[in-house]
């Protein structure tokens, strides 16, 4: 081997060794995995910059907007603040609005929480309602929340606050506010329930069981008593014999009693094994006009239980007892037949 050649090799084994030496102190460039997630990671950070960039560009923009809403809300020299000035302006008109606001007087009286809106027309008809120390007697006289109104003698205010109570009225409660005969009523049920004052939605005689609605919603009652809507009741009738066939086909078909015709929606037997026991659905408001029909026939209704009205039944409540209406029960109630009635 020549000297040249020693010499190569020993030089190429002092490099490999110092290489080796230091390879540890080299930088070595990443693969696979290790590379991917670099690379991930080198994108979160100039993410995280951009956006820090685009928030302080954002807070810069607020900033100078701020005092350009400031300078204009400057008048005659005096500074008033931006939001709450508005906000507060805002509130002030709409109650103004409000107490301005034009309402026939039957609606004022109903919407007080004196009774339903027909009842409260034929109060004005009959004079016991005065406005500003004036008696009324066209239940279309326009009134404001302004106006002093009075109902037999007593001023009433517009209510605020809507309450819906339902209750499974039990027998021998009468649905008026006072009795003279000092029997039980509807509104002895309700005494802890609310400080408003409440009336009952339609009727239910003394005898009859069941669903009734009470609120102070006039506008709510007036649409639910009014034909217009149909408003779908159900009763259970137990009558005193049992129920003929032929006797299914006249009430379906109609009959005219002495206040005009009328007809149920819907007859069936509500007992498989006691054929004196009916389940009748109707719409019709008039006054015991459940018991009407079948007395007409010839038939005694030994109990009438009203099992829905509208779309509200005594599902969970005991006979006696009272629940509130929830959000969507309300809300259901307002809307019912609306598309019906405006198609027709």
């Amino acid at each position: 081997m020549s000297h040249d050649l020693k010499l190569l090799l020993k030089n190429s084994k002092t490099y490999n060794m110092a290489k080796h030496a230091f390879e540890k102190f080299m930088k070595k460039e990443a693969s696979g995995a290790k590379k991917k997630e670099a690379i991930r990671q080198e994108k979160r950070k100039a993410k995280q910059e951009r956006r820090e960039k685009i928030e302080e560009r954002k807070n810069k923009n607020q900033d100078t907007k701020f005092k350009e809403q400031e300078g204009r809300f400057k008048v005659e020299g005096k500074k008033h603040s931006t939001f709450n000035s508005q906000h507060s302006t805002k509130l002030k008109t709409q109650n103004l609005q409000h107490e301005t606001e034009l309402m026939p007087l039957n609606k004022f009286v109903a919407h007080a929480g004196v009774c339903a809106r027909r009842e409260a027309a034929e109060l004005v008809k009959q004079g016991k309602v005065y406005v500003n120390g004036n008696v009324i007697y066209e239940p279309g006289f326009k009134v404001t929340a302004k106006d002093k109104v009075q109902v037999n003698g007593k001023q009433v205010f517009l209510q605020k606050n809507l309450v819906y109570i339902l209750i499974n009225k039990p027998k021998d409660y009468i649905t008026t506010a006072k009795d003279p005969e000092g029997r039980k009523t509807v509104f002895d049920l309700l005494k802890h329930a609310t400080k408003e004052r409440v009336y009952p939605v339609g009727r239910l005689d003394r005898n009859t069981t069941g669903v009734l609605l009470m609120t102070n919603d006039g506008e709510l009652a007036q649409k639910l008593t009014h034909p217009s809507f149909e408003v779908k009741k159900v009763y259970e009738v137990k009558l005193d014999k049992p129920f003929a066939k032929k006797d299914f086909e006249t009430i379906l078909n109609g009959i005219t009693l002495e206040d005009g015709f009328v007809k149920a929606d819907a007859l069936a037997y509500a007992d498989a094994n006691d054929k004196s026991v009916i389940g009748i659905e109707i719409h019709s408001g008039r006054n015991r006009i459940v018991r009407r029909l079948f007395e007409h026939l010839g038939y005694d209704v030994k109990n009438l239980d009203r099992v829905m009205f509208a779309n509200l039944t005594k599902k969970n409540v005991d006979r006696g007892k009272w629940r509130f209406l929830n959000e969507k029960e309300v809300r259901l109630l307002k809307y019912m037949n609306q598309s019906f009635v405006r198609s027709k």
